[in-house]
């Protein structure tokens, strides 16, 4: 949307103040992200100037239009997710003076537009950068709303992934990240199989000055043995795994509509490992889902005693009415899903604390992203880090922001390591 509106000729403000659209990207996926986008509408709303126009745009819009302006007063114009790209139309409408307010535009549609108007589907950090190749999902998971507020899977061209990410490369970007729903689904609209693979061997050949391509948000049951040896056979794209299993009780799993086949995370992962040695794995979890029991979350508790995940990511459930889960009603007291949370994380502490440990006396590339020349402290990620979740490199030496640079690790943290500029002779 940024894009589009720099197209038009519009300058972007970071001062409210200034600005003559509020726009505000909703998210609606679950309750706690719900209630900061209320807060935040309302705040703006509030504060609004004479002339000033306050646009409500993507997912709690989607899912919660005919609530929005009761929640929300003060609101000028709403679309949704799905047609994000029609934004300089609801700019343009909103202009007329003709034009009755609030303007509500919601198309039908049962998908996310493919029609993006020739707009990059990327997002760039320092030298790190984001590449989305899919939006939507089609799976059927018990307690996720996002096929309600996206739709299903749609695959965006491979021709525009590699334009975008030939893009990136010519910005010095070091780093893409594949991201979507789920990318190993990625292709299953356009008829492609494994497309994921498919789409990484081109993209390799593509962006040959790019060192690092990073995967996240994969599936269960959906990480092939091709993709599994594209991996291990192309430094290029790292050895690192976002898998999010969700759970590891089989009952609680089928509950959910997830895969529960934890014969195969435990075969894939062994698999992986022995390909690639130095694999980072990353996966998340939802604790106090209604079918949790105690012996459930015990299950979950030594299956991640026993897998050893290098980085995990860990939410209470939240009830979303609209869901499959919905029928389940929400009968776990919040104070048991906190001591859950908390001996997970815990357990998950020790862990991390004692991989990071293992670490101590290697070499690794890092990728600088912050400095403090004064003290001659570089702050930076390996490849075992993914941006923005995961740990942080602590490194003494001299280097410049957005350099690949040497490292030797002298120190642990729980989540982050400690190294110095190891120079090369």
């Amino acid at each position: 949307m940024i894009s589009l509106m720099e197209s038009r000729g519009l300058v972007r403000s970071t001062n409210p103040e200034k600005a003559k659209f509020l726009i505000v990207n909703t998210c609606g996926f679950i309750q706690s992200a719900r209630q900061e986008t209320t807060e935040v509408i309302r705040d703006l709303a509030d504060h609004k100037k004479p002339g000033q126009l306050l646009i409500a745009a993507g997912c709690m819009t989607e899912r919660y239009r005919s609530s929005m302006l009761a929640l929300s007063p003060g609101i000028d114009g709403m679309l949704g997710t799905r047609r994000w790209m029609d934004i300089l139309d609801v700019i343009t409408r909103l202009q007329d003076q003709h034009q009755s307010l609030p303007l509500i535009h919601f198309p039908v549609t049962k998908s996310i537009g493919r029609d993006d108007k020739g707009m990059r589907a990327i997002a760039v950090q320092g030298k790190s950068g984001y590449l989305k190749i899919a939006d939507g999902c089609r799976r059927p998971c018990a307690y996720c709303a996002i096929p309600l507020i996206k739709g299903t899977l749609v695959s965006r061209p491979p021709e525009r992934i590699i334009r975008d990410a030939k893009a990136l490369e010519a910005m010095g970007v070091k780093e893409i990240n594949l991201i979507a729903q789920d990318i190993t689904d990625y292709g299953h609209d356009l008829g492609l199989q494994d497309g994921l693979v498919t789409l990484l061997r081109e993209l390799t050949l593509a962006i040959p000055k790019v060192p690092w391509l990073r995967l996240l948000y994969t599936f269960p049951g959906y990480v092939s043995n091709d993709l599994i040896d594209l991996m291990s056979d192309h430094d290029q794209i790292l050895p690192y795994l976002d898998m999010p299993l969700q759970h590891a009780d089989k009952n609680v799993l089928q509950s959910m509509q997830r895969p529960s086949n934890i014969k195969w995370v435990k075969d894939t992962i062994e698999k992986m490992r022995k390909k690639m040695p130095d694999l980072s794995l990353r996966t998340t979890f939802i604790v106090g889902y209604p079918s949790e029991d105690d012996k459930a979350f015990q299950n979950l508790m030594d299956f991640v005693e026993e897998i050893r995940f290098d980085h995990i990511g860990a939410f209470t459930y939240s009830f979303e009415k609209g869901t499959p889960a919905e029928t389940l009603g929400d009968p776990i007291p919040p104070e048991v899903k906190e001591e859950r949370i908390s001996a997970l994380m815990a357990a998950q502490a020790q862990i991390s604390t004692e991989i990071n440990q293992s670490q101590i006396g290697k070499r690794m590339d890092v990728l600088i992203e912050g400095q403090d020349k004064e003290q001659n402290i570089l702050i930076g990620r390996s490849k075992r880090d993914a941006p923005e979740i995961d740990g942080l490199m602590i490194v003494e030496g001299k280097g410049e922001i957005g350099d690949l640079l040497p490292v030797r690790i002298n120190g642990a943290l729980t989540h982050d390591l400690i190294g110095t500029v190891e120079t090369i002779s």
